[in-house]
């Protein structure tokens, strides 16, 4: 394709030279995203969207790929990973707590606080630090239940597991 010179007329044919009409436009688009920046993105768009829920004392919930994130009436806001079943506290009492992620061109990495599990029907989680388990009352664990089933049915376990990188001195298996 040959290059159009900025005082040359536009190729939409407006009338107008490039300078003035295309050009503007190819300057004020914003670069697309990859799918692997886009989540980036959303996904501390959404941890930022569940904090505020969580200031305003709202009971919400949401998904993500395969995070879910939700708030209480008490303040409380968590994120949820539905497929290792790690998650953190990103709001406690209304005030936003610092949200452990880093974030880079290629990976998102997460210092998970806790893993979960939904038993009897509620949630309870696991502090990885001291092993305490505690029950989150207000968690909304028939959502999150459901969310852990439509990942399942949605991606198969191979993608599942791409989803994960080992932590640094756990071992690999290869087939």
């Amino acid at each position: 394709m040959a290059k159009i010179g900025r005082n040359e007329k536009c190729p939409c044919r407006s009338g107008k030279k490039y300078k003035h009409c295309c050009a503007l436009k190819e300057q004020t688009t914003p670069p697309l995203l990859t799918p692997e920046q886009a989540l980036k993105v959303t996904l501390m768009n959404s941890v930022k969207e569940i904090q505020q829920d969580a200031a305003g004392k709202k009971v919400m919930f949401r998904e993500l790929g395969v995070f879910f994130f939700f708030s209480t009436a008490l303040g409380d806001a968590w994120v949820m990973e539905m497929t290792e079943c790690d998650s953190i506290q990103v709001a406690r009492g209304g005030e936003p707590l610092e949200a452990p992620i880093d974030e880079n061109s290629e990976t998102i990495e997460i210092n998970w606080s806790h893993t979960f599990a939904i038993t009897n029907k509620q949630v309870e989680i696991t502090a990885y630090a001291d092993k305490k388990v505690e029950v989150l009352a207000q968690a909304p664990a028939r959502e999150l239940n459901a969310a852990m089933n439509r990942i399942r049915k949605k991606f198969s376990k191979e993608e599942l597991e791409k989803v994960h990188l080992p932590h640094p001195g756990q071992e690999t298996t290869s087939k």
